[in-house]
């Protein structure tokens, strides 16, 4: 089964809202119950809405933001099937989800836990305990090529996010198994309902769609090339080569061809590069 199939956007943003559904329906039980958090006006780029709107589903949806829960208090305050919870998901036991889910009806093992905070998701689901979600999404950057196992710091401030590779990995140590895999989410579900899915390989570089590379080399004079895609993803901002550049240009040739002029200024700028310089 290639549950990519079946993406379709009602409010998701590439194609999520279609292949949970198809999850959902492949699974043998279900309960109605989805969690999401940084759940914004619960509409917009959001993996459930189309469960609470069209499928009748109960939910808690937590955001952290004042202003952006008034806009989810106005999107689902009226239903008496939702939850609403202002509040930011930590990492700890305190305040961390399991903390809060601990407030609200929702059932230890819901239908679907959507985790999307652009940053420490990974952190947040691996602190996940007490609750056993039969179906998860998570954002992976998707900028990170398949291969490459990144994992951000465990930091709410930050926002680098975590390579499809790590939740793949996470996932496994937590029971879960990767089902399907958009242009930034990564689809589980728990080992024991994997069967029933008949999916033959589900390794990233199998489920991921095909992405567009970036690629860094150097030149043997040190020169720092890019090539492929080639500008910040959410940014828009092209990536300039000429600011990727390690060396001045003067010391940028074969170190085998530095005149012993050269050779005393690089060990000098190598030791400033390495040693002397600000780091951050």
């Amino acid at each position: 089964m290639s549950l990519r199939e079946y993406a379709r956007d009602v409010t998701s943003q590439h194609g999520e809202d279609g292949i949970l559904e198809q999850v959902l329906e492949t699974l043998p039980e279900t309960d109605g119950w989805c969690v999401e958090f940084g759940a914004w006006d619960g509409k917009f780029l959001s993996n459930t809405y189309n469960l609470v709107a069209n499928r009748g589903y109960s939910a808690v949806l937590i955001e952290g933001s004042a202003r952006r829960f008034r806009d989810l208090q106005a999107t689902h305050g009226a239903n008496e099937r939702v939850h609403l919870l202002n509040a930011m998901v930590g990492l700890t036991a305190r305040d961390g989800l399991d903390a809060l889910l601990a407030t609200t009806p929702v059932p230890r093992d819901f239908d679907l836990l959507s985790i999307d905070i652009d940053g420490a998701d990974y952190h947040v689901w691996s602190a996940l305990e007490a609750y056993e979600p039969k179906v998860v999404i998570v954002e992976y950057n998707a900028s990170i090529p398949t291969d490459v196992d990144f994992v951000q710091v465990p930091d709410l401030a930050v926002s680098h996010g975590s390579s499809l590779r790590a939740l793949v990995a996470l996932g496994k140590r937590k029971g879960y198994e990767l089902v399907a895999a958009t242009d930034g989410n990564a689809i589980f579900v728990r080992e024991r309902d994997f069967a029933v899915f008949g999916i033959e390989d589900n390794s990233p570089e199998a489920l991921r769609p095909p992405v567009a590379p970036a690629y860094v080399f150097q030149g043997f004079d040190g020169t720092v090339f890019v090539e492929g895609f080639r500008r910040l993803s959410w940014h828009g901002l092209p990536i300039n080569e000429r600011r990727l550049q390690q060396l001045p240009r003067f010391l940028r040739k074969n170190p085998d061809r530095y005149s012993k002029l050269e050779r005393v200024l690089f060990r000098l700028y190598a030791w400033y590069y390495t040693r002397g310089a600000p780091r951050g």
